[in-house]
Order: C-alpha cells, then structure tokens, then sequence
C-alpha cells in the first residue's frame, strides 16, 4: 500500500501550493503554454493546479489512489493517474518538462524512476524540489523528536546519489537552488514550523506531516510536544532554533536538463 494512503484523509486540511514555491518551479521549469507537462508524486494536486496557471497541458501522477481521487475531485484540468514513478504510463517524450515537489524519497528505486522520467521527457527540464539528510538533521525539531527526524533523514537520498542517478540516466546539466522557506509559508510540511513552532503542537499539523504521521512513535510525540510546549512557554524555543541555525537552506531546486 501507498505511504500516503494512510495519511491522505485530510492532508489538504494543512498542505496546499506555496504560492513562493510555485512561483519558483514554474520558472526553472520555463513553462510554455503550448507544451505538456507532468508533476511525477503530485499528492493531491496542489502544486499541479498552482503550475497549470503559468499555462501548458498537464498531467499528474500518484501511488496513491486516495491521493489521485482528492486530486481529480478538485479539477478536470489536469490528467491524473494512479502510477509508480518506476513505470510511468506514458509514450517515450511526452512531455517537455518534469516536476516533482518532496517525493523521491518515496520512489521504491530512485535510478529507475529518473530512467523513466528521462524517457518520458522529450526535452527540457526536470525539476525536483527536496531536502538532503544534511539539511533535515540540522534542523531545530531534531532537538525534541531525535528518533523521527534521524529516520526521516536517513530515508532522504543525499544530493550526490540524486546528481548521481540523474547523471547515469542521461541528464546532461544539473543545476542546485538552495532554498529558505519564507515565514508566511503556506505549505505546513515539515520545515513549517521554523518560524512558528507552537503549529507542531496541532495534530491536524503533524497528520499531514510523513515524519510525524509514519516514523514517529506515539510517545515520542507525546514526549517531544511536552518538551516543546515547555520551551515555547518559558522562551526558551529561541535559543535552541539559533543553535541550530545553518547556511545550507532548508531545501533545495534540482533542476536537470535533457
């Protein structure tokens, strides 16, 4: 089963398109009204829907089929399709440019999805927005819940086994944007709450998160929201985000061209 049916039920309650974001994919994509386009792990088509308003004709693709219902209940704009990114339904150059937004770290085998996403791009880009276990472990909510960031870091493919594969397929130019999120961030993902640490104390939050909703364990939610709620209380949440402020950005643009 999907990952992401176990936390599709109201994962729109707290994820939508970051319209920073969006705007940024949308240019590295260089989006042309007149191509088609595909956003490979597009969930339930918040990002999909944001980008198909820069133009071109798009389709999007889940392993979930929860996912993929939400998805097509909110417009017939876009294709949908339930799919694995290892074998993608569609002819050999379909498209002139690939998106994906925080998903590889689901892909089953990361070479075979990018072969596939190489193939079905005629020529163009393919975009990836991620994170690198760097980037995740160096990050202040590490101090309260230490077990379930290390598994969500360990589960992230660092950026050299990503420039690797995307090289060994074909790719000939990849290019990295590192990325902070901004604070009026509108995509609660896990990096949400750099700037508003008390929204990890809201379970709808952590639901749409994979690193709570998957790796965590009950009580270590339970303790690490205790702890939290302590530190936020007595101020104290400020001295342990400016120990772990870094220069790496919290995420990052692989942007690959063919």
């Amino acid at each position: 089963m999907a990952v992401y049916e176990q936390i599709g039920k109201g994962y729109d309650l707290t994820r939508r398109a970051d319209p920073d974001i969006a705007a940024k994919l949308a240019k590295h994509l260089q989006i042309k009204s007149d191509l088609s386009y595909l956003d490979v792990g597009c969930g339930t088509g918040n990002y999909t829907l944001a980008l198909a308003k820069h133009g071109g004709v798009w389709s999007g693709v889940d392993q979930s089929k929860k996912m993929i219902d939400a998805a097509t209940n909110k417009s017939n704009v876009v294709s949908w399709q339930v799919a694995e990114a290892e074998v993608l339904p569609y002819a050999n150059g379909a498209f002139s440019g690939v998106l994906c937004t925080l998903a590889i770290h689901h892909f089953a085998a990361l070479t075979h999805a990018f072969r596939e996403i190489y193939r079905v791009l005629a020529s163009g880009r393919f975009v990836l927005f991620t994170a690198t276990p760097e980037q995740m472990s160096k990050y202040w909510l590490v101090e309260y819940f230490p077990e379930a960031i290390h598994k969500s870091a360990e589960q992230m493919p660092s950026l050299e086994k990503v420039k690797y594969a995307l090289n060994d397929v074909g790719f000939n130019s990849v290019n990295i944007e590192l990325h902070s999120i901004s604070e009026s961030l509108q995509d609660l993902f896990l990096y949400s709450g750099k700037y508003r640490p008390e929204i990890y104390l809201d379970e709808n939050v952590r639901s749409g998160i994979s690193t709570f909703s998957l790796l965590a364990s009950a009580d270590e939610i339970a303790t690490g929201c205790q702890r939290l709620a302590a530190d936020i209380n007595t101020g104290r949440i400020t001295e342990i985000v400016n120990k772990y402020e870094n220069n790496q950005g919290d995420y990052l643009f692989v942007i690959a061209d063919k």
